[in-house]
């Protein structure tokens, strides 16, 4: 709820530059790093399940404190640890899925669990705008309590039963156990993979600065227009992989969603005759590329893992995202402030269409892994 808003809470309710909400972003990456790698080793120590409950009720009230600093240096510091806490969710989230699906089920797991985080991102982003537009502190509280919330929901309701799901992957006695920042091909694939974050990321976190600023869309209708990419994945998501299943290679989806990615900003680069729909029609292409490319790249990490390293490579996937957080905000602010946001969209259109050039050779080298 809270997070698609923050670069608009920065410039709009506190004052401060384009430039400095890239960076408070940057940070919000900086302390994700961390938070995935930690919540990838504690996982494989510790389990799934106290890892997501901790992580979530300490992000709950650190939101409720990032409401109540008005200090922008005392921002900064908090920002990092309270990204630090999200990210430790996302390693120990993945992990449960994975052990609690079937191998033959792993695509269609992912898909259904991001159903049941877009119908949370699309009410939350919906409701996120109307509370912006009333008060961006009530943004964190009601944030924040959430948080706090899910950690106890999980508490009584996620069972502590044996990870059900035996492991019938084909890896090596090479990958099994091991670090995956020895595992080479992954390392290639997380840069594509983190070249594609970027992208993904600048679109929720200064394409709504635009849409405020250029395009003088208000923040109710904003959130509606970052909902839509929620609502549109709650309905279509898990119908799409259905008729998708088995059609092409897990690498040719990929591809194509990256593919789109650059269409959505291709959208935004158009003239300014039509501000909503130009938006609106952004936010759909850049859906269905997420559609085809975030639950295939989930499986592929889950399937590159073992039994024994199943959390380091969750993390190793999240740090990817992170990294993302740090580089693609500070660059894309910087970029909109010092030049425009013409210039920041067309860059983006190209780095989309390079990235989906990436992904195509380096499945292409290794074709058995696609």
């Amino acid at each position: 709820m809270a997070v698609p808003f923050m670069s608009m809470y920065i410039t709009q309710n506190l004052h401060r530059s384009i430039a400095d909400a890239g960076l408070m972003i940057t940070l919000f990456g900086v302390g994700s790093v961390f938070g995935a790698m930690a919540g990838g080793y504690f996982t494989d120590k510790w389990g799934f399940r106290p890892v997501q409950i901790f992580s979530l009720i300490l992000s709950g009230i650190f939101f409720v404190l990032f409401g109540l600093v008005n200090n922008f240096m005392g921002l900064c510091a908090l920002i990092i640890v309270l990204s630090f806490f999200v990210e430790a969710f996302k390693p120990a989230n993945s992990t449960a899925i994975a052990a609690y699906s079937s191998p033959a089920n792993l695509t269609r797991s992912y898909a259904l669990n991001r159903l049941a985080t877009n119908v949370g991102f699309g009410f939350g982003t919906s409701v996120g705008g109307i509370l912006a537009s009333i008060n961006y502190h009530l943004l964190f509280w009601v944030d924040g309590v959430i948080y706090v919330a899910a950690g106890l929901l999980i508490l009584g309701l996620l069972s502590k039963g044996r990870m059900i799901r035996q492991s019938s992957m084909n890896v090596t006695e090479e990958v099994v156990g091991m670090s995956p920042w020895r595992d080479a091909f992954f390392v290639k694939f997380l840069s594509m993979v983190t070249v594609y974050m970027v992208c993904f990321i600048l679109l929720f976190r200064l394409a709504p600065v635009y849409w405020k600023e250029v395009m003088r869309i208000g923040e109710s209708t904003i959130g509606i227009l970052l909902g839509m990419n929620g609502l549109i994945i709650a309905v279509f998501e898990m119908v799409l992989l259905q008729r998708l299943a088995n059609r092409r290679p897990n690498s040719f989806y990929i591809v194509s969603g990256v593919v789109f990615c650059g269409l959505a900003f291709m959208a935004l680069v158009l003239p300014l005759g039509f501000p909503i729909v130009l938006a609106g029609a952004a936010v759909l292409l850049f859906t269905i590329g997420e559609m085809l490319a975030i639950p295939y790249i989930s499986t592929f990490v889950m399937n590159r893992a073992s039994e024994l390293n199943r959390g380091k490579y969750s993390a190793a996937y999240s740090v990817s995202q992170s990294v993302a957080q740090i580089i693609g905000p500070a660059v894309g602010g910087y970029l909109a402030a010092k030049w425009s946001y013409d210039l920041l969209w067309l860059s983006l259109v190209i780095l989309s269409f390079a990235c989906a050039a990436g992904f195509r050779m380096l499945f292409r080298r290794n074709v058995g892994l696609g």
